[in-house]
Formats: C-alpha cells, structure tokens, sequence
C-alpha cells in the first residue's frame, strides 16, 4: 500500500486494530503498539537490524502477534525542517517493507524523539547507560507512535505539514525558507 495522510489513516483501519509505531535506526528498529483504541502507545521491543530480509521477518512477526492494522514511522526531520539523508533512508525502508507487509503506512515527524525518551529516561527514571541503551529505541517508537495518536485525536484536518507531508506535532508551524 502506498503511504497515506497520517490523517487519513482511521478511515483506512478496522475497528479496534492497533497501530504500531516504528523509530528506524541505523542499527535497530525500535517498535510500539498502541491500544486497540489507538489511544495509549506502549514500548514493545527493539529489533537489531542485521539484513533487511531478517529485519522485515522480525517485524512482520510482531505485526501479526499484535494484529497491527498500520504502521507509523517517526521521519527524523532536520532542525530547519529540511529532509536529509537519514529522512531519505527511513522512506526507503518503509518503501521496502511496504513491499513485504501491505499495511497502511504514514510518518510523524520524530524531531528530538530520541533525546527526550534519553533525558527521561536519566532525570525521571535515574537508569543507568546500559539499561536505557536496552529500551531507548523502544521507548523512542512509543514517543512517535504516542504524538500520532494525539495528533489524530486532536488535529483538525487543516494541521500544519512538513515539506514532505508529514504532520508536524501541535504548536509546530511549518518551516518556511527564509
């Protein structure tokens, strides 16, 4: 399936089917479910990626374990809004996987994700840098997967969209060129 609108995205589900969120990585793939609401997004494991054959097989596994409906990927969009390389490869591996799983798929713009799990995971946790090296992806794919669903709960269909179209995260206006 193609990408969607993340807005489009609950006329695309069945009811009561989870989504789950991805925060791909160069070494692993962090992955979340939500509830069969698509109200609560919760931490479900890391993948360490190896090849993509074994990557995609990992994940199509969880899929059908939790009977996911969509995917949600976190787009690490540049600070000024731009769409780099790393923007780029995350695309590419949702085109990839697209190819092997035929889910509905949209991207949320994953800006910081990774430092704000980081700086909860040190101030309010207090884990030690093994531990949250363990969880830190995981807990990362939550964060995305949480923001989209509070955006598909909150948004009004006329919410503000990055270069690429991903929905940016309430408050955030578009980037423009200077």
């Amino acid at each position: 399936m193609p990408e969607i609108d993340l807005l489009d995205l609950p006329e695309r589900l069945p009811p009561d089917a989870p989504a789950m969120g991805l925060d791909v990585g160069a070494k692993t793939v962090g992955l979340a479910i939500s509830d069969r609401t698509r109200t609560i997004a919760s931490p479900l494991v890391t993948v360490h990626r190896r090849k993509f054959t074994a990557d995609a097989a990992a994940i199509a596994a969880q899929i059908a374990g939790r009977g996911a409906a969509a995917l949600v990927y976190g787009l690490p969009v540049n600070m000024d809004g731009a769409e780099g390389r790393r923007c780029q490869s995350v695309r590419q591996f949702a085109r990839n996987l697209d190819g092997r799983i035929a889910l509905p798929y949209a991207f949320w713009d994953e800006r910081l994700s990774t430092a704000a799990v980081e700086r909860l995971l040190i101030g309010e946790a207090d884990m030690t840098r093994k531990r949250r090296a363990e969880v830190v992806d995981k807990a990362a794919a939550a964060w995305i997967l949480q923001g989209a669903l509070d955006a598909l709960r909150d948004a009004p269909r006329d919410s503000p969209r990055d270069a690429g179209g991903a929905m940016l995260p309430a408050g955030r206006a578009p980037d423009r060129p200077a």
